[in-house]
């Protein structure tokens, strides 16, 4: 008896077709909680000494995960995700830091309420870098739901003070051993190849003047933290003649008219209010520049520097002293975002030349007041030797000036390259394209990442090439459409990397 199988054929054809994608299935089933799960871990303000925040949103990471089914392990400051694979199975790991910075208070949203609005997921760390914890949750789960064998385990770590130092990642490996290979969801598409070195020179003096002078500087402030470009830098400027009210307030008059006929970089702008006291109305004058914040390592060119700013209209109005050394040396410091003003000339063929930013202002315990200048350098002059670079170039402002300023600061971060022809370059270059559609350059980063403090791990993603990266930025937010994305590309790696023989020395040719 003779049995067709053209009808067992269409059956086996009906049957493949009606098997979803893994894109497919993600865009069903997962996608859908990708922005209320992101505006909901958004509201835990997990900024540097917010306990109850940190608490708080592990509490939650921990109830999200084991609620997809996944194995969470508490490691301190490490909070492990887990989608086990066969027995013995290498262990790919996934990078993310639930910390964010600070915000001030120029937002125009409410930076921890959490929202979508116009297709956009506003708030602080929407982008960096909760957004990617989210994208790598769903993904690992919709590799978990589409019964794709995989070959290794996938581990999600969340860190807790990326932004204020990598201790998480430093501690969590005294105890535990590293995935085997590991990708950091912090940075940019298609794949970081290099990171720069991340230094902060610190330049410190008192605000005393050398000569006696019609005026004296009493406050210095600017910026958020170090490694954002500063949005505003406010100036207390006050009589120290003693001479009569009405005096004080023609002088301050005549100087706040001349300040404001000066020109201010694009993006700034200048505040004056008078000092004083209904008796003293015209005692001095506070100057606030209002700038723009951006990451100083991977979007300063997306920034408008408000220190630099002050500095370009109110050193010349300055007596010799303290204030005029600080402000002259941020102008140094600010002349271009390359290091120029401070003889950073070198270009590596690789990397290029450094990105240097002045970020903060702060008056110290001991009466001086702090200029930090953030440097993202490059292989040619990092650690040591741009120590000692820019100390002589100290020395020599101090030796033209008359200035005292002291030095010091952090340089034991070193650049981090890898083989743009790595056998594990190439799969991601290739997954991103998959995800994609598009084919792009590989990526050098001016900012940091667990990279630097976990072994055999490297940067990809999550943000897309030709945008300004919005980490760090005031109203901060992310496109919906981005983060899917983002979440398809990544999803296009896993089911490679996960589910296929494991690479042997995968950061070498």
């Amino acid at each position: 008896m003779r049995v067709s199988i053209f009808p067992l054929l269409l059956l086996a054809t009906s049957a493949l077709a009606q098997t979803p994608t893994l894109e497919q299935t993600y865009k069903s089933n997962w996608a859908p909680q990708l922005v209320p799960l992101l505006t909901e871990v958004i509201r835990f303000p997990t900024v540097a000494g917010n306990t109850k925040a940190f608490a708080d949103q592990k509490a939650w990471l921990t109830r999200v995960a084991m609620e997809l089914g996944f194995t969470v392990r508490d490691k301190g400051k490490v909070t492990e995700v887990e989608l086990p694979g066969p027995a013995g199975a290498p262990v790919l790991g996934l990078a993310v830091h639930g910390d964010v910075v600070p915000v001030d208070d120029h937002w125009t949203i409410p930076p921890f309420a959490g929202v979508m609005k116009n297709g956009m997921v506003l708030g602080r760390g929407s982008a960096d870098d909760k957004g990617p914890m989210i994208q790598a949750l769903l993904v690992m789960k919709t590799l978990e739901a589409s019964g794709k064998a995989r070959t290794h385990t996938i581990r999600l770590l969340v860190g807790s003070d990326e932004e204020t130092g990598s201790t998480d990642m430093k501690e969590y490996l005294r105890d535990n051993a590293p995935p085997d290979f590991t990708l950091v969801l912090d940075s940019a598409f298609p794949v970081v190849i290099g990171e720069r070195a991340g230094n902060s020179f610190q330049i410190d003096t008192k605000l005393i003047d050398r000569h006696p002078s019609r005026i004296k500087v009493t406050s210095l402030v600017a910026g958020l933290a170090g490694n954002i470009v500063p949005d505003t830098a406010v100036a207390q400027i006050e009589s120290s003649t003693g001479t009569d009210a009405a005096t004080d307030a023609k002088f301050f008059k005549a100087l706040a008219m001349r300040l404001k006929a000066k020109s201010l970089p694009v993006g700034t702008r200048l505040e004056i209010k008078n000092l004083g006291s209904a008796n003293a109305p015209g005692n001095g004058i506070e100057l606030n520049v209002k700038g723009k914040a951006a990451h100083s390592g991977v979007n300063a060119a997306g920034g408008r520097n408000a220190l630099v700013a002050l500095a370009g209209i109110l050193v010349d109005e300055l007596p010799e002293g303290g204030a005029r050394d600080l402000l002259a040396f941020s102008k140094l410091g600010g002349l271009d975002l390359q290091g120029t003003g401070l003889g950073l000339t070198q270009v590596d063929p690789m990397f290029g030349r450094v990105v240097t930013v002045p970020t903060l202002l702060r008056a110290l315990p001991d009466g001086k007041v702090r200029l930090t200048i953030n440097i993202r350098s490059n292989p040619i002059l990092s650690g040591e030797a741009l120590k000692k670079h820019l100390v002589a170039e100290v020395a020599a402002f101090n030796a033209r000036t008359g200035a005292s300023l002291e030095t010091g600061g952090y340089f034991a971060s070193q650049p981090l390259a890898f083989d743009p022809q790595a056998k594990l370059v190439k799969r991601l270059l290739a997954a991103y394209a998959r995800g994609t559609g598009k084919a792009e350059k590989l990526a050098i980063s001016g900012g940091g990442t667990y990279a630097k403090s976990l072994p055999n791990a490297i940067a990809f993603g999550m943000w897309f090439p030709g945008k300004p990266y919005p980490g760090h930025d005031v109203d901060e937010k992310i496109s919906v459409a981005d983060l899917h994305k983002g979440a398809r590309v990544l999803l296009a790696a896993l089911s490679d990397l996960a589910c296929s023989e494991p690479m042997k020395e995968p950061f070498k040719p």
